[in-house]
């Protein structure tokens, strides 16, 4: 202990010139670091301002390319790439690089990177969209300039690839420890490039489909049929009026037309039907035209109401199209008053009600089948034919298919691929990345009361099990405006339910691929219910009585398919007269 003691003031004797040595070292390396901060301070705050002036001119150049304004929107460009090569400049020198690898330089490295995305956009994905000429790819005199479109395709094909390669890269910044605004930001970058992505794919995708569907290479026949969901089916309503178009050479013309009651009923199915399919909807899709949708996966509808046209008609068509008045309200918006000969005129605020309900409370079955038809081929003429502006119509376009109100299916298999995964494809996939579950409404009063109904639908993404499956909880609600008294009986047609102005309503619940639905409450009680699959999903059958002026309330338990990580989930929701209020409470992912 006493040699311990002897040799304490010799060590601390030692320190003090150790300290005198290092001192300077710390000095420096805390100036550095000082004068690191104030140049990420200083350049970050340039590169702020030049990125909210780029949102800012991203948005004008939008404006300019749907409405035509070529010679503007080359100068917006010239500016937007000015301010996002600035923005880059400013966050890519040897601080914002070091800074950024360092274990809490988390914050520089996000910046950097919303500056490279951006300057990327500008320089190499928003120069293709410019280059085009949004007049040259629109009909004229009833024609689509079919030439147009195929040379516009490698340049949107480039465009296309460009974009999915920025976002992809940009998926995998880390938000964690990031402060609230900056974490924002790179969140809504995310979303802005998915909506950039799904714009260029949808434009590559048609751009290389259209030419031939609208009859470049050969003449094309496709059967366009008119959904009601003022009787409800799993993909939007029971197929009533419809048209059959020839494309050729870019022209489109109506070569025949008629109603689902032109249709004949069959004794057995048109078609051979899976016995999954016969378990869920027996052979009702295959022997009756109202009922081909009972599923809402439109190709194995598609394909049933092609057959059923040939066996009438002795012609085998191309490809089969879906809409239904929602759709064309959006687009009346686009392309103003339609009038239809011996009916009223149709307008954006009108055609829904028209179509859907007045019809049937003034006019007779067979009058109520002309004016179908008649509104169809009034619509689709004057989209055809008068002048209309593309951005309004991009718009509406883009609601429709959003809303799944718009389904295309082509009897060409390579054709078909490229719709597989899109929403105008109508395919229930097999296997998802993102678990997505499915709520699904068939009439089942035989009524058209679907025209009163409104729906909100919730999912919550639970806990993780122990087999790589995660919970999830569903609420769905079910409400009706009908009134209880003085409607006629073409609107209350079968009148099934105990009381004729209760919609009844066969809820079908799809679990996630792979997955399961486990339990089913009715207004809060349990209950029991009808079970099948179809494509790889769980089905539950629920048929609810919803009366007038009342709702009832559904929830399911659910389980993802096994080895699901990610805290997300989708709804795909049977499209009404009134869309849908939805809410989708996501969750951390299982390996975090």
């Amino acid at each position: 202990m006493k040699s311990l003691v002897r040799q304490w003031p010799m060590r601390r004797g030692t320190l003090r010139p150790l300290l005198r040595r290092a001192l300077p070292a710390v000095a420096v390396f805390v100036c550095l670091c000082l004068l690191a901060a104030g140049w990420l301070g200083f350049t970050g705050w340039q590169a702020h301002g030049q990125l909210t002036a780029a949102v800012t001119l991203a948005r004008d150049l939008g404006r300019q390319l749907l409405d035509g304004e070529n010679e503007q929107a080359e100068r917006t460009l010239a500016d937007l790439q000015r301010r996002t090569g600035a923005a880059r400049r400013a966050t890519d020198d040897l601080v914002w690089t070091t800074v950024g690898h360092l274990p809490a330089g988390g914050n520089p490295t996000a910046v950097r990177e919303i500056a490279v995305a951006t300057d990327e956009l500008a320089n190499q994905v928003l120069p293709a969209l410019v280059s085009l000429d949004p007049a040259a790819l629109m009909p004229v005199g009833g024609r689509f300039p079919l030439d147009g479109l195929r040379a516009a395709a490698p340049t949107l094909a480039a465009a296309d690839e460009a974009a999915t390669r920025i976002r992809d890269r940009f998926a995998g910044v880390s938000v964690d420890g990031l402060l609230r605004p900056l974490r924002n930001a790179v969140r809504d970058l995310r979303t802005e490039l998915d909506r950039l992505v799904t714009l260029t794919d949808a434009a590559h995708r048609a751009a290389a489909l259209l030419p031939a569907l609208l009859g470049a290479d050969g003449d094309r026949t496709y059967l366009l049929a008119f959904q009601n969901p003022a009787e409800l089916r799993a993909t939007g309503g029971m197929l009533g009026a419809f048209v059959v178009v020839r494309a050729r050479a870019g022209r489109v013309d109506i070569i025949d037309q008629g109603t689902a009651s032109d249709l004949k009923v069959y004794d057995e199915p048109v078609l051979p039907l899976s016995r999954e399919m016969r378990g869920l909807y027996r052979d009702l899709p295959g022997i009756f035209p109202a009922d081909v949708n009972l599923t809402p996966h439109f190709p194995t509808a598609a394909l049933l109401y092609r057959e059923m046209y040939r066996r009438q008609s002795g012609r085998t068509v191309d490809g089969v199209l879906t809409t239904d008045p929602v759709a064309l309200s959006h687009l009346l918006r686009v392309i103003g008053p339609v009038a239809v000969p011996g009916f009223p005129t149709l307008t954006a605020k009108t055609a829904v009600s028209a179509l859907l309900s007045e019809a049937y409370l003034t006019m007779k079955p067979a009058e109520q089948d002309r004016f179908f038809a008649a509104s169809t081929v009034a619509v689709f003429r004057a989209i055809w034919e008068r002048p209309i502006r593309l951005r309004p119509l991009a718009m509406a376009i883009r609601d429709v298919v959003a809303e799944r109100r718009l389904l295309f299916w082509s009897a060409r298999e390579d054709e078909q691929a490229q719709l597989v995964d899109t929403p105008l494809g109508g395919v229930l996939p097999e296997r998802e990345d993102v678990p997505t579950v499915g709520v699904f409404l068939n009439d089942g009063s035989g009524a058209k009361l679907g025209y009163y109904l409104s729906n909100r639908a919730e999912l919550t993404v639970g806990a993780c099990v122990m087999d790589g499956r995660r919970e999830l909880s569903l609420r769905v609600s079910i409400s009706s405006r009908a009134p209880r008294s003085g409607l006629p009986r073409s609107v209350l047609g079968l009148a099934l339910a105990d009381d004729p102005y209760a919609a009844r309503t066969l809820v079908y619940v799809f679990s996630p691929a792979g997955g399961a639905v486990r339990q089913v409450w009715v207004d809060g009680a349990e209950t029991p219910i009808g079970s099948g699959v179809e494509r790889r999903r769980q089905v539950a059958i629920v048929a609810v009585d919803v009366p007038p002026g009342g709702s009832r309330l559904i929830e399911v338990s659910l389980l993802t398919g096994k080895k699901t990580t990610t805290g997300a989930a989708r709804l795909w929701l049977t499209p009404g007269v009134t869309p849908w209020t939805t809410h989708i409470s996501s969750a951390p992912r299982c390996d975090q």
